[in-house]
Parts: C-alpha cells; structure tokens; sequence
C-alpha cells in the first residue's frame, strides 16, 4: 500500500511503502509540486532506493529556483536509511515527535 497526496497545509503527505513499484507514481505526484516542498513522512513505514531517487530528483528540481525538499515526520529507521545513504546531508529533516 501506498498513498500519497497533499494535505491541508499543503504538505505532501506519504504513507505506506514507498518502493520500485509506487516510485513512477511518486515522481508522476511530486513532478506537479512547485515551491518549496515539504514531505511529511510520518505515515511511511519503508523506502527503498527507487523512493530515495524520487526524492533526489525531486529536491534537485527544486534546487534549480533555489527551493528544495524538506522532510518531517521522519521516523527513526527512516533516519537511519537517510544517515546510511548519505540524504542527510542533502535534505532538511525533521524527526519525528511523539505524540
């Protein structure tokens, strides 16, 4: 399962499992986003590199008019990926808090 849409904050909210197969219809959804993105993720239980590259994509987009991607809601085995792979020193995150 995978969700993903906008909230009524205008955050991109995910949900689910962001992998190879819902990555096209990530990129398809975050390609549509204009201005400075945010992502909350507290929803997503997994990413694979396909999802990593759709938010690389994405924040590189951005970049061009000097916004970007900033990711909130970020879970502690998410962080770990993001520490792993090196995205958390490219992305604006934001952990998760407990509520």
């Amino acid at each position: 399962m995978f969700e993903i849409e906008t909230d009524d904050k205008g955050h991109v909210r995910v949900s689910g499992r962001l992998d190879a197969a819902r990555a096209p219809q990530a990129q398809t959804f975050l390609d549509r986003v204009d201005g400075p993105c945010v992502i909350d993720m507290q929803g997503l239980e997994y990413i694979s590199s396909a999802g990593l590259g759709v938010l690389l994509r994405t924040h590189k987009r951005l970049l061009v008019d000097g916004q970007g991607v900033r990711l909130v809601g970020v879970g502690t085995h998410l962080q770990d990926i993001f520490t792993y792979s090196g995205f958390d020193r490219l992305f604006d995150i934001e952990a998760a808090t407990d509520g």
